[in-house]
């Protein structure tokens, strides 16, 4: 079991639905990735990630699809790539990430309740 939070600590956490628009190769990542640009409405724009999505997915089938991500990390650089936004996803039973996504389709940006 994982350490308990309050729910003022899950507040903090700002998570937000978007669309890919950009999905390509990362070849320089260490570990097999894509570079995704993901457009979060006017509040928050187009945001960059890196993830390690390759199992899963490839370039075509990621565009349009709407993901969750955490919007509220500092960006950190992966390689050349400057990732701005977590983009959220859970291991399957082989440790490949599947990517959370909502069942329903809702404007970019609406932040997780």
């Amino acid at each position: 079991m994982s350490e308990e939070i309050t729910y003022a600590d899950f507040e903090r956490v700002d998570i937000r639905v978007g669309t890919i628009i950009e999905a390509s190769p990362f070849p320089e990542a260490r570990k097999p990735a894509f570079k995704l640009v993901i457009d979060f409405g006017p509040e928050i724009g187009m945001k960059k990630s890196s993830a390690q999505i390759t199992v899963h997915y490839t370039p075509e089938s990621l565009i349009g699809r709407q993901v969750l991500a955490v919007v509220n990390f500092p960006p950190r650089q992966i390689g050349p790539v400057r990732s701005e936004v977590l983009t959220l996803g859970f291991e399957d039973e082989n440790g490949a990430i599947v990517l959370a996504a909502v069942e329903q389709p809702v404007p970019n940006g609406r932040k997780m309740m």
